[in-house]
């Protein structure tokens, strides 16, 4: 299993976020982006996820069994700054949603919905509506959605946004799990999120389009 990219460049409208940038990644590692706010790491999350077209370079991702023919979005979860769940939905009709519509890929199991939140520490919620919960609360259930459905690619955005340090633990405990089972973690962070095996990438972002210099 290996998740890489090759000279990517990424324009933000007419600005050129950030070009160049080379990774490669296989079972049980993870990259971490750090960077000043505007230095390109949604930008590039997004690129891999493809969810934006990159202005040049390619990513490539083979599975387990050799396959190379899906995009790297198809066997990921993306985990961005908005949490993806409908406010006057419950927590357990969000997350069949999600279980349901994304499915498991080839190589592992999801966990049922019950299972994934109580594995985010909040048994017994899953009848109230999301909308209802805390802002720490929703980024949990939100969390939660990467445990309902298996994916090997795990791309996250600020995942800890929100949460106290006791969640920030719990959060570190999953995506370790995630690596030992052999799944590719990539992250942006303002701050430690207590990966093993993390790779860090610090994102400059551009300094002048004109002149093509890089900060």
């Amino acid at each position: 299993m290996h998740l890489s990219a090759e000279n990517l460049a990424a324009r933000r409208g007419e600005d050129l976020i950030f070009s160049n940038v080379s990774f490669g990644l296989g079972g049980g590692d993870a990259l971490v982006l750090t960077g000043r706010n505007g230095s390109g790491k949604s930008t590039l999350l997004r690129v891999v996820a493809g969810l934006l077209r990159q202005e040049k370079g390619r990513v490539a991702w083979t599975g387990k069994d050799g396959d190379s023919d899906r995009p790297a979005g198809e066997a990921s979860h993306y985990l961005g700054h908005r949490n993806a769940m409908k406010s006057e939905l419950t927590v357990a009709e969000n997350l069949s949603f999600w279980k349901t519509f994304l499915g498991d890929m080839a190589g592992g199991f999801g966990l049922g919905v019950d299972e994934a939140v109580e594995a985010v520490g909040l048994a017994g919620i899953t009848h109230l509506p999301f909308g209802y919960l805390s802002a720490g609360q929703q980024r949990r259930i939100a969390f939660a959605k990467l445990l309902v459905a298996h994916r090997p690619i795990w791309i996250l955005d600020e995942p800890t946004a929100a949460l106290d340090t006791s969640a920030d633990q719990l959060f570190a405990q999953l995506i370790t799990a995630h690596q030992k089972n052999g799944g590719i973690v990539l992250a942006a962070t303002h701050q430690p999120l207590g990966l093993e095996k993390a790779q860090e990438m610090r994102m400059t972002g551009f300094a002048g389009v004109s002149e093509g210099v890089w900060g």
